[in-house]
């Protein structure tokens, strides 16, 4: 009897410790400080082992040679079952916004519990808890080369984005969110005695070049959804909302550049989330089991929802993409928007100073509306001169597919002609905005000197957002890519036309 006693002590005594060993490196030291990468290196290797639900890839390398993790939560080869939604959630683009790669830990953690296996019957998640492992060290917003990850996603010049843009169009995720922080406390808002107090901030895709029902989908159902799961869940949330303080600067629902994590997918016809925990005043550890319990708590409200909607989302994106490979020549797209308003006020909780509580505020500056000032017609495709190699390297990384010239007749080229450069206002910052005139080319276009890309791709939107000269978010606007620009003369890249 006391041999038996002895030994189901042993058992549980073996299987607290194994459970402790499983909890998060963050969890052990009691977020004394965030996860190292080594640590998160070692805890993706136990949790590997531990579970059959779980395959842990790398997916690719920092700038200094860190690996980037893919976690490949699935109940069957990742990837592979058409009937399946795919799921992807990356973090830590800034490595100043810790919460998110130990939300990530945590939800992983969490997922290979039991009573999470519901999930990974209809889907397969692809987790990265960190893309910035060089800054996340430092803890510093920028990777090793001192690029903001998060506004490299149209040049892709750096090989942390290369990697989550390789792995995206391996698997081709209906569904991805982007995990970061904001931080409320600036100079302005104190001034103003108030700031932004919300545990989390949801954002959906704002470029018109998304298309219409996965907008709707997002903004009329999911975050709804989200914000009262939060309340539930016992976290303050709302719809992600930049700009103020009210009075000093207007606020609208983030950019529609597509050079982010969100919007670059999201043009992908993705449904595509940013989400922002409120960050500590220090961005490190003040707060930090505070902030990434409910990082994650976000990210499995996403997963819970995509769960229940599953059906309605995959239906909405194979729709959506069916339209841009299949009838994306002749279509329009906006090249210059703005934010508008539409009468309607925001109501915005904001913490004060003062009080120490939350009070309403009413903001009547309030431009939830992107309008488009620009439309373009899309091209069966676009000439790439092969001269130019700083363009043909950007085709390669971008991985747009390539194909051979339509049949002879049956298209016109068409040139720009530079007339004059002129500017505009986007968001706050004055970018070049070219007065051009089109005209067919009348000459020979020699095929060995120009790559041809069709538009009819998934990346056929952001092909054209990025070579048209009057796009405000083009690569014309990036430094490495303005010399293609000059007055009086013609631009570089030709358009396709059908005849």
């Amino acid at each position: 009897m006391n041999r038996v006693i002895v030994v189901i002590f042993f058992l549980l005594f073996a299987k607290i410790l194994f459970s402790q060993e499983l909890s998060p490196p963050a969890v052990r030291n009691n977020f004394a400080s965030p996860t190292s990468y080594d640590e998160l290196s070692n805890y993706l290797k136990q949790l590997e082992a531990g579970s059959k639900l779980l395959k842990v890839a790398v997916i690719g390398k920092s700038v200094q040679g860190r690996n980037l993790y893919g976690m490949m939560f699935s109940a069957s080869e990742f990837g592979k079952d058409k009937k399946k939604i795919k799921v992807l959630i990356f973090a830590q683009q800034h490595g100043n916004e810790q919460s998110g790669k130990e939300g990530a830990l945590l939800l992983a953690q969490r997922l290979l519990k039991p009573e999470s296996a519901f999930l990974f019957k209809n889907m397969d998640l692809m987790l990265i808890p960190q893309l910035n492992p060089d800054g996340a060290e430092l803890n510093t917003r920028r990777n090793a080369n001192e690029a903001d990850l998060n506004r490299n996603h149209m040049t892709l010049t750096e090989p942390e984005t290369q990697a989550l843009h390789k792995v995206f169009d391996q698997y081709l995720f209906e569904v991805s969110m982007d995990v970061h922080e904001y931080s409320p406390y600036g100079e302005d808002w104190v001034k103003f005695g108030y700031r932004k107090n919300a545990d989390i901030t949801i954002g959906a895709t704002t470029n018109l070049g998304v298309g219409e029902a996965i907008r709707d989908l997002s903004n009329k159902d999911y975050i709804p959804y989200l914000l009262n799961y939060m309340k539930e869940k016992g976290f303050s949330s709302f719809v992600y909302c930049p700009g103020g303080p009210p009075g000093l600067d207007y606020f609208r629902h983030s950019t529609f550049d597509v050079n982010d994590g969100r919007q670059s997918l999201g043009i992908q016809q993705t449904f595509s989330f940013i989400q922002e925990g409120m960050n500590g005043k220090d961005t490190r550890i003040e707060n930090l089991q505070h902030r990434a319990e409910g990082q994650m708590n976000g990210m499995l409200g996403l997963l819970d929802y995509v769960a229940l909607h599953k059906d309605q989302i995959k239906k909405i994106v194979a729709a959506e993409r069916k339209k841009v490979i299949s009838e994306a020549p002749g279509q329009t797209l906006s090249l210059l928007s703005t934010h508008v308003r539409t009468g309607e006020a925001l109501k915005i909780p904001l913490y004060s100073y003062k009080t120490t509580r939350d009070s309403v505020f009413v903001v009547s500056d309030y431009r939830p509306m992107v309008a488009s000032l620009l439309d373009v017609e899309i091209p069966l495709g676009y000439l790439i001169p092969k001269a130019l190699p700083e363009l043909t390297e950007w085709v390669n990384r971008q991985q747009f597919k390539t194909a051979s010239f339509p049949p002879a007749g049956k298209y016109v080229v068409e040139q720009y002609f530079v007339n004059t450069l002129d500017s505009v206002d986007f968001e706050g910052d004055i970018i070049v905005n070219p007065v051009v005139r089109s005209q067919e080319f009348k000459g020979s276009i020699n095929e060995e000197s120009y790559v041809f890309i069709p538009t009819n791709q998934l990346k056929g939107k952001m092909l054209a957002l990025a070579v048209e000269p009057r796009s405000m978010l083009g690569l014309i606007t990036y430094k490495k890519y303005a010399h293609l620009l000059k007055k009086d003369t013609f631009f570089p890249i030709f358009r396709v036309v059908k005849k």
